[in-house]
This record gives structure tokens, sequence and C-alpha cells, in this order.
């Protein structure tokens, strides 16, 4: 005890050089600690963009192809699939539910999807979470429009504001159809997925902002169905589609059909199930996760080592304090005690400063990372792992430490007193 509040004097008399260190190790423990938060929650968030649905059917491209361009809306496939094709296929026997998904326009960067109202009753994300407004409801109408979260915040909509669709993917719109602007009805709860930045339009509509059929008449069909309790007008005969989502009520099914839409032969489509392609894609960006760790491992070295380097440089400038001490009956043993007490001091209070930074840069920048990155991260207390990281990193500080402390265990009385020229 006494060696130990000798260390924390010791400490507090150099605190210039110490809070030096004591910073470069707290930066080193935030940034392992942000990553390997970020690097499980982008995993996590990945996962749960698209739950409980068995089949994505598309043109055949690739499985991950496929997946990217109807659930993440990066990039976009050549072909559609003909609604010949997507009316005979979920026709089938065993096939519970189906969504179809137009995509191909968009507003102000952001995604317009066309499809129908099976959408808001089976798409699900996370743990078969189910979509859920915020304000308004499901579009009814052909010129009706339900918004994501982040696209009614970040453009500042709100409900029975009109907007206008364009042509074209992202950025690059080609066309913008001021002849048919949309209403907006209803915007959805935040998912933390895609769904977030999408706008989501009858697949009627679609038609209709192509130069489908004439607007008025399209209005015309729908107040007549709507006396009539129908909404076949919203979903309209398109000629193709980009893709659909299948449910089945049992998972031989699902084999099953997936089977036999590969070997398809009117047109060249692909069935993949999400699970095991978002696996396999994950299994892709394996090299990405080692590269962070790699990089976080390395900062947290290049700080041990100046905690090192600032510890022999003070060695050599306490060679008249350790003298003293000598001379007052401390041991070899009572000086190398000492220096690795102080080189354990400063790593704990690094790691305790570090993981105090951890917690408020997760805090502010969770917003960000949900709005911008699809990031959902959860701000929990240490797990085991991130416990087991702290500890390597104070194990490593203790072991780093021992190097001045080893010098400081043979320097004789001499050293100290003797005036070096």
């Amino acid at each position: 005890m006494i060696i130990a509040k000798l260390a924390y004097k010791s400490l507090l008399n150099r605190r210039a050089s110490v809070l030096l260190t004591l910073f470069t190790i707290a930066i080193s423990v935030m940034l392992l600690l942000s990553i390997e938060r970020v690097r499980i929650d982008a995993k996590s968030s990945f996962s749960n963009t698209i739950s409980g649905t068995d089949l994505i059917v598309g043109a055949r491209t690739g499985d991950i192809q496929l997946l990217l361009s109807s659930v993440f809306r990066i990039g976009h496939t050549n072909n559609g699939v003909s609604w010949k094709s997507y009316e005979y296929i979920t026709s089938q026997r065993g096939v519970k539910w189906s969504i179809p998904i137009s995509l191909g326009d968009s507003h102000k960067g952001q995604a317009v999807l066309g499809t129908t109202l099976d959408y808001f009753s089976h798409y699900r994300f996370a743990k078969k979470q189910n979509l859920t407004f915020n304000k308004g409801h499901p579009f009814a109408a052909i010129n009706e429009v339900v918004l994501g979260s982040e696209v009614a915040n970040k453009l500042g909509y709100k409900l029975n504001d009109s907007i206008v669709i364009s042509h074209g993917m992202g950025n690059t719109s080609f066309h913008h159809h001021d002849d048919n602007p949309f209403k907006v009805v209803g915007i959805l709860n935040p998912t933390g997925t895609p769904v977030d930045k999408t706008l989501h339009i009858p697949l009627a509509a679609i038609d209709l902002i192509h130069g489908g059929k004439a607007s008025l008449e399209h209005e015309h069909e729908h107040e007549h169905e709507h006396e009539h309790g129908e909404h076949n007008n919203l979903v309209g005969h398109p000629k193709q589609i980009t893709a659909f989502l299948m449910g089945f009520k049992s998972p031989l099914y699902t084999l099953q059909i997936r089977r036999n839409i590969n070997q398809y032969k009117p047109e060249a489509l692909l069935g993949i199930m999400p699970t095991v392609t978002l696996k396999e894609l994950w299994e892709m960006l394996a090299i990405v996760e080692k590269i962070l760790l790699l990089f976080s491992a390395v900062v947290v070295l290049v700080s041990l080592l100046g905690m090192l380097t600032t510890l022999l440089a003070n060695l050599s400038q306490r060679r008249r304090e350790l003298a003293i001490l000598r001379s007052v009956g401390a041991r070899p043993w009572h000086l190398f005690t000492l220096i690795s007490i102080e080189s354990l001091l400063t790593t704990l209070l690094g790691c305790l400063v570090g993981s105090a930074l951890y917690y408020l840069m997760i805090f502010s920048a969770s917003g960000y990372l949900q709005s911008h990155a699809g990031i959902s991260v959860n701000i929990t207390t240490l797990s085991y792992y991130e416990l087991g990281l702290i500890g390597v990193i104070m194990a490593a500080g203790f072991i780093i430490g021992l190097i001045p402390a080893t010098r400081a265990y043979f320097y004789s009385l001499s050293d100290g007193m003797s005036i070096k020229t």
C-alpha cells in the first residue's frame, strides 16, 4: 500500500507527461471499442434488414446482386420479371403471401418503390417486426405516397404535401413527372433499414408515370372501384416488375418452388433465400472486419509504445529520485514494484477514460449512424469480449512497464548520486 501511494504521488508530480500518455491510451481504447461496436452492430443491422421472407425472386443475375438491388437499393438489374410469370409463380400451392416491387424511379436522390398493400402487411425487418406508421395510413389511391422516416425528416415533408417523382435512380434523375404529383398520406416509423430512405407508391402508379393510362382515366377507375370497396386499381397490370418477395406455409415449399423458379422455362429467373445470401455477403466482407480490428490494434500498440518511450525518458531524469529512495532503505525490488505500479495505474486510468469517451462518442454518433449508414447502434454495458480487450490492454501495459522497472532494479546507489559531465 505504501508503494502504491508513493506511485500515485509520483504520477501527480509528473502529471504533464502522465496526462499526455494517459490521453493517448484513452484515445486508442475509445477507437478500439468504437470500431468493435460499430462492426458488431453493422453486422446485426445488415442481417436485420429483411426478416421472415423465404424467397426473393428476380431476373437471373447473381444471388448477392439480386439481394443488393431489391432489398438494399444498391445497383440495379438489367431485366425484370414479367407480370405473367409473377402471377403464375405466386399462384402455386404452398405460397402464403407475395409482395411485388418495382424500382427505377427516385425523388431527390431517394428511391421510389412501387408495390401493393401486401407490402405493409407482410414485410418484416429485424426479428420479424412489421412496419408501423408514425403518421397517416397506407396509400388508398393511385396518386398517394407513403414515406420512409428518413425521407420525411431529411426533406421536411408532412402529411398532405405534394411531391413529384423522377425517372432514374439516385441523383441521376432523367425526367420529372410533373404532370402526376403524389400526395403524402403516411409516414413510417424508423426501422434502421433502406425502408427509411424509400418512397412507397402503388404499383399501378409506376405505369401511370411512365406513360400508361391517362391519369384522369385512372382516377375515374379509382372512384368507381372505391365505391365497391376494391383496390385492384392500385395494382394494375404492369408488363414487368423488378422482383418480388415470397412467404410460404412450410419450408418444404420454399425449397421446392425455389428449384422450380431456377429451372423456369419461359424466362430466366432466380430465386434466393435472403438469410443464406446475407450470410454469404457478410463472409465476403470478413476481410474488412479483420482490417478494422488490425487498425485498432495498431493504434493501441502505438499508444503503449508511446507510454514505454515516456517511462524510459522519465527514468533517466529520475535517477537522483530513485537514488534517494535507495539511500533511505528502499530495496531494488521496491523500485521495480514502484515503476510497475506506475505503468499499471497509467494504463488503468487510460482504459477508464477511454471507456467513458467511447460511451460519449457512441451516444453522440448513434443518430448519425442510424440515419446515414442504417446502422442501429446499441448503447449497452461492455460485453465480456470488450472487457477481455480491455484486459489485454491492461496486461500489455503492465508487461511494457516491466522494461523500465527492470532497468530501475539494476540501478546502483551511486548512479543517481554521481555528477555526470
